[in-house]
């Protein structure tokens, strides 16, 4: 099942696409896609539904986060060989963990907003993992039964805060717009292999991602396990999975974004995203 949320900033509303991808209206069946909608079985709940007699919506609505409420955004850094390679580190030997806080998360479609004084804004396609439910010491056997579907992540990051400012890497990940969401929360009936989707990412009709995530060094299924060991990971939360080769930092000479440029993203059976860049007030 593909959930989604449209509607003007603030007042989504739940929808699903129907077999002929076509937008159905979920308010009267539930209020929003909530962490406590998710923590309470809300997916599973909708299986038995017949998503042909919701009443449709227009296709052009605007398309929030698939999520509402999201607490935090765990993101993994450098999880992808090639792509370490590019940054000129060295692969993990254990995942490299950071967070992205709740405000940066918006819809899929929505402009992205260059901080202020950023001369290196950057580009990053990830896979995005949503928690259904609370974990915390959990089994990687078990891992996977606390997911709730997948989604496309864009990373968005600003190289120079995030690497030549000092400290850790925050201030070049939480930048107001920097964490795109969306289109779709896929529940992970429709996701069977998530070590198999390709992603991808064109910045004004270039190609500059092209991966898989079966060259992933960590997989869905350990990141779960292993990020729990340390905090709790609650309903709603996402897991930011990291990104294949191909980032502008990785580019010789290295390109970043510019007000009017053009960011077209996607993952395989998680549909995509479109963003226009512009530059802060």
């Amino acid at each position: 099942m593909k959930l989604l949320r449209v509607g003007a900033r603030g007042a989504e509303r739940p929808a699903v696409l129907d077999a002929n991808a076509r937008v159905r209206d979920l308010s009267g069946v539930f209020k929003d896609v909530t962490p406590d909608w998710l923590a309470g079985g809300g997916c599973g709940a909708l299986r038995n539904l017949n998503v042909e007699k919701l009443p449709l919506l227009p296709s052009d609505l605007r398309i929030g986060a698939p999520v509402s409420g999201v607490g935090k955004i765990v993101c993994v850094g450098l999880n992808y060989s090639d792509h370490a390679a590019e940054s000129g580190m060295q692969a993990p030997e254990e995942p490299i963990l950071f967070l992205k806080a709740g405000h940066t998360v918006q819809g899929p479609n929505d402009e992205i907003v260059i901080p202020q004084r950023s001369k290196k804004t950057d580009w990053e396609v990830e896979l995005g993992v949503v928690i259904g439910r609370r974990a915390l010491y959990v089994s990687e056997a078990d891992a996977l039964d606390y997911v709730a579907g997948y989604c496309v992540c864009n990373d968005v990051s600003e190289r120079a805060f995030q690497l030549e400012r000092g400290g850790q890497w925050d201030k070049g990940k939480n930048c107001d717009t920097f964490g795109p969401l969306g289109p779709w929360l896929v529940t992970v009936d429709e996701i069977t292999h998530p070590q198999n989707l390709r992603l991808w990412l064109d910045v004004n009709d270039r190609r500059f991602q092209d991966g898989t995530t079966s060259t992933m060094i960590f997989g869905v299924r350990y990141l779960v396990h292993y990020i729990s060991q340390f905090m709790p990971l609650e309903p709603g939360d996402i897991i930011s999975t990291g990104t294949p080769p191909g980032v502008g930092l990785g580019q010789k000479p290295p390109v970043y974004l510019q007000p009017g440029d053009h960011i077209h993203l996607g993952i395989e059976g998680l549909g995509e995203q479109h963003q226009r860049v512009i530059a802060s007030e």
